[in-house]
């Protein structure tokens, strides 16, 4: 029995309007194989290179593969001559190669953030996930990891689908949507409070003998903002 499958992971740099200004794909190609006797293996790519040297049309449908790295069974000679990707594989599980694709990628998930603060101690946060790949597939097991203010308490947290918490050690909400479906959005809404001490300046008194004149004003800094107080 031989089996292989692509494992991928979407990297994305948004300026803060939501553009793209970089994007890249790191990928492992994994095999697991179970094969009687060493029998030699060849494998073929969609590889812009190999595409090219084969003369064969490459518009639409090859990629340039950045920082290959091969497994040990991997004929690296053969493939540096022809770009063939030639190897006698070991039992077991391993991975073939890894590879990075610097692309223009779309990420499967998008996520919009909303923060509105209602007064100095109360913070809510709205936020829009939609996928943006196609029906027929779905998403299974999706994470969505939200940064919270770090004195944030009481948290309130209601979603359109999946569960939610908050998780204080890494003053960020958790958002957990078992199965997302391709077209599909959904919502979360969550509230904090930011704690206020309570502890007020009672008077403030300067002494000098020459008359010296000061405007009695105190400054609050709290995690949510600063405002000034002026002392009657």
């Amino acid at each position: 029995m031989h089996i292989g499958w692509n494992l991928e992971s979407d990297f994305c740099n948004f300026t803060s309007n939501g553009q793209i200004v970089r994007s890249e794909v790191v990928g492992a190609l994994k095999m697991r194989t179970y094969l009687s006797g060493m029998p030699e293996c060849k494998l073929g790519l969609n590889d812009r290179v190999l595409l090219e040297a084969q003369g064969r049309a490459t518009k639409g449908k090859a990629i340039d593969l950045d920082d290959i790295k091969f497994h040990q069974c991997v004929r690296l000679a053969r493939f540096e001559n022809d770009r063939t990707i030639s190897f006698v594989p070991p039992d077991g599980a391993f991975d073939l190669m890894t590879y990075r694709l610097s692309t223009q990628v779309k990420p499967l998930i998008w996520v919009e953030a909303q923060v509105e603060r209602h007064s100095r101690s109360r913070v809510e946060i709205m936020v829009k996930a939609r996928s943006q790949f196609k029906e027929r597939s779905t998403a299974t097991n999706v994470e969505i990891e939200l940064p919270v203010p770090a004195d944030a308490i009481n948290p309130n947290i209601r979603t359109s689908m999946g569960s939610a918490a908050y998780a204080p050690e890494n003053d960020a909400l958790c958002w957990k949507i078992k199965s997302f479906p391709g077209g599909k959005e959904y919502m979360l809404r969550a509230e904090f409070n930011l704690p206020i001490s309570g502890i007020q300046v009672r008077y403030l008194k300067i002494i000098e003998k020459s008359g010296y004149q000061a405007l009695p004003w105190v400054r609050y800094i709290t995690m949510a903002g600063e405002y000034e107080l002026r002392l009657v």
